[in-house]
């Protein structure tokens, strides 16, 4: 007899030869097709060591532990199954093969998760922290989803809504009573602090949404310079490994190279870009200059690779005149002529900024090549760090990857308290800031401050899923694994 509908199963561990993986069932049929397959009846919540049969066949599937979880005290609050098996594709495929048979359905992407939402164990904030806190690859990224998961954001969200219900009260004595002369009066001396207080409060996590998305996301470092400077020899002495190509030959690296790294527990996304030079007849090695310096233009960070040794050849500067074929050269600011003297000879900085638009900003960093050569510093523009570097032989580095954590520290920030984290949750804010700002201009006509008001509470219970989130959870619950 099958069990009931609608249960489902999946893998919740890696996927994989494993020593051990963890199956997860859950629905109202969970627990009869865990006694089934073990043929034994099992309490909840207390672990036992069972040998599986298929259900058809009666063959021995494997052994191991099973723990059965009443809803809705359980991860997604309904009746659930763990089996603790042995991590062999031959093992899980007969777990699947059985776990059908008796009528349960494989799970889709998150749908254990989805299920936890759907039935109030969590809410939306803290789903998308989970998904964070699965894919969190540094220390501090895992403090900020774990916070996040246990309700920061939720507690944060939840306690603005309740101030702009009690904001409401008034509003609506106003509606009721519109007769009263010296209610417009009182609504201003009780509504109007409150509403700047919550705009003051909600504009300063505004404020801090760049850094806590940074944290979640990476700071984005850009690798810029002339062919040959050493920029791949850079990322690879960054990384540790051979990320990047590197050759005699200029213009090796075409594309973007990428790398991440665990600064301290900041993530940060380091990419080796084309080199700029002077002229080039390649259409390819010209798409690759304009990827590296619109990847230099949105970066967090840059960092200019300079070749400070005198040019093997006479008559060319590093960063002259660029000469690409096709294409708007104006919108790159890369033009055809006059030439300019070589960059960064002495410090010099006007080609650079005549040439692409000062691509170094306040906070970015040069680094001076080829220290095993002879090569030796210049003066960096005012407010950019210097660092003389040796990707042969490592001098240097450990001083530019301090000079890195420091600046990915202030731009990502710390991770204890809540924070606007995703996109949608700075938008949800910024809807509900307009709101509310319009519900303070309209404090003489109650019914429309109180409209605006409603609409900055509904604007931030969609933080939470409180409200109107149901065609974003396709999207959110795609980026789960099935098991979760």
């Amino acid at each position: 007899m099958p069990i009931p509908a609608d249960t489902i199963f999946a893998r919740a561990s890696g996927a994989g030869r494993a020593g051990v993986a963890v199956f997860r069932v859950s629905g109202p049929g969970a627990h009869v097709l865990a006694e089934k397959l073990s043929r034994r009846k099992i309490a909840a919540r207390r672990p036992i060591l069972a040998r599986l049969f298929d259900p058809g066949t009666g063959e021995e599937i494997d052994r191991g532990l099973v723990i059965l979880f009443k809803g809705p005290a359980s991860f997604t609050g309904e009746d659930v199954a763990e089996f603790y098996l042995h991590g062999s594709r031959a093992v899980e495929a007969a777990f699947a093969e059985a776990a059908a048979a008796l009528g349960a359905r494989p799970a889709g992407a998150g749908e254990f998760t989805r299920r936890a939402l759907q039935n109030g164990k969590l809410d939306l904030a803290q789903v998308e922290a989970l998904a964070d806190l699965i894919d969190a690859e540094t220390s501090l990224q895992r403090k900020q989803a774990l916070g996040q998961f246990e309700g920061r954001l939720s507690g944060l969200a939840e306690g603005w809504r309740k101030r702009l219900i009690a904001v409401l009260a008034p509003l609506e004595a106003a509606i009721d009573f519109p007769d009263e002369e010296d209610v417009p009066a009182a609504i201003a001396a009780r509504a109007g602090p409150e509403i700047n207080a919550l705009i003051a409060e909600l504009k300063s996590y505004l404020a801090r949404a760049s850094r806590a998305r940074r944290l979640r996301e990476g700071v984005s470092v850009a690798i810029i310079g002339a062919p040959n400077a050493g920029k791949s020899s850079l990322l690879n002495a960054l990384a540790g490994s051979d990320v990047a190509i590197v050759a005699a030959t200029p213009g090796t690296t075409r594309d973007i190279v990428e790398t991440r790294l665990d600064l301290a527990g900041v993530p940060v996304l380091v990419a080796d870009t084309a080199g700029l030079r002077d002229q080039t007849t390649d259409e390819i090695e010209a798409e690759g200059m304009r990827r590296a310096l619109a990847r230099a233009a949105a970066a967090d960070l840059r960092i200019l690779v300079i070749d400070p040794l005198p040019p093997l050849e006479k008559g060319g500067s590093e960063f002259g005149a660029s000469r690409i074929p096709g294409g708007d050269q104006s919108a790159t600011g890369l033009v055809s002529d006059p030439p300019l003297p070589p960059l960064f000879k002495g410090g010099n900085t006007t080609a650079l900024e005549a040439r692409f638009g000062s691509p170094l900003r306040r906070g970015d960093i040069v680094v001076w090549s080829k220290a095993d050569l002879g090569g030796k510093a210049g003066t960096p523009p005012d407010g950019v760090a210097g660092v003389v570097v040796s990707a042969k032989t490592g001098a240097g580095i450990d001083e530019l990857v301090l000079i890195l954590t420091e600046r990915g520290r202030a731009l990502a920030g710390g991770s204890e308290s809540a924070a606007l984290t995703r996109l949608r949750h700075v938008q949800a804010v910024e809807a509900a800031i307009d709101a509310l700002t319009r519900a303070r201009e309209r404090l003489a006509e109650p019914e429309l401050a109180a409209e605006d008001a409603r609409l900055a509470a509904r604007a931030l219970g969609e933080i939470t899923g409180a409200v109107g989130v149901e065609d974003l959870l396709d999207e959110i619950f795609a980026s789960f694994c099935i098991g979760k």
